[in-house]
């Protein structure tokens, strides 16, 4: 039997439930064995006041040649939030070297929300990131991403319809990914991902809790990235990480955390377990994991 391998490109922050600390047990919670490759080192994310910060750009290359030299693959490759163009350009030559034919990539490409890039963000970085998605299997940007991926004037997701959202995706499966979600779409009390899977398209809505909290989209694409290695269909992975997030964003609410504190998914973890979708089936037609 093998156990599925992910490698997690992102970067590792202790304070905050977000980037691998979020992925890490969340992908181990699926069965999936969790392989970081850190970009920086961080005490607390950036939404606190103040914290911390270790780049690891100059360490990456030596620690990739290490996994490299030990002859390491890889069934997925998940990438988050890239700090620079220089890193996008090591993660380029991270997936040109262990992408095989089998192998999945998820490209989350952290990049702005509203309308709007994060500051960090430079034109250049932008150019870097297209390049990524003739590499990519999956990619889950949010409307702001997605537009700037495109090279779009930005257009608020209150304002698109269906026929909107589905240009949108067939234009980013042109540059690569075949499976594309649309990430946050408002409806609504809803929230929507328009799904655009190999030319066949589906929604996933659930109806708004609470409001925005740190981690999130990595605990989306935690589990969107580790339920598909595992074989299971993007809409099966995207209900369950959707259906995950509500149950833990309502538990959070009840804690009375501060947005920066991230979701309480630890209560949670071991349902996703039990929500496993079991994807193979022997000859007697009895469900194995």
């Amino acid at each position: 039997m093998h156990q599925k391998k992910l490698a997690l490109v992102n970067d590792v922050t202790g304070y905050g439930r977000c980037s691998i600390a979020v992925a890490l047990p969340i992908v181990s919670a699926l069965k999936v064995q969790g392989c970081i490759l850190p970009t920086a080192i961080l005490s607390v994310h950036t939404c606190f006041h103040d914290y911390y910060f270790d780049d690891y750009t100059d360490h990456m290359t030596p620690y990739i040649e290490s996994w490299k030299k030990n002859g390491l693959t890889f069934d997925g490759i998940s990438t988050g939030f890239l700090g620079s163009a220089r890193q996008i350009d090591i993660v380029l030559d991270f997936l040109h070297d262990f992408k095989g034919p089998q192998t999945l990539a998820f490209i989350d490409p952290v990049m702005g929300d509203d309308g709007q890039l994060y500051p960090s963000y430079t034109q250049e970085m932008c150019d870097e990131m297209r390049r990524l998605l003739a590499y990519a299997d999956v990619v889950t940007p949010n409307v702001t991403e997605a537009c700037e991926l495109l090279s779009l004037p930005y257009r608020s997701d209150r304002d698109l319809g269906e026929a909107d959202l589905l240009a949108m995706a067939q234009a980013l499966a042109e540059k690569g990914p075949q499976g594309v979600i649309l990430t946050g779409i408002h409806d609504g009390p809803y929230i929507g991902n328009f799904i655009y899977d190999h030319g066949r398209t589906s929604w996933v809505k659930a109806k708004k809790v609470g409001s925005d909290r740190s981690g999130t989209g990595d605990v989306f694409a935690a589990i969107v990235s580790a339920s598909v290695v595992r074989g299971e269909s993007l809409e099966q992975a995207v209900q369950k990480a959707s259906d995950f997030i509500c149950r833990v964003m309502a538990y959070t609410e009840t804690l009375d955390l501060p947005h920066n504190a991230g979701l309480a998914f630890e209560e949670y973890l071991t349902t996703l377990r039990r929500a496993l979708i079991y994807t193979q089936i022997d000859k007697k037609g009895d469900r194995v994991s």
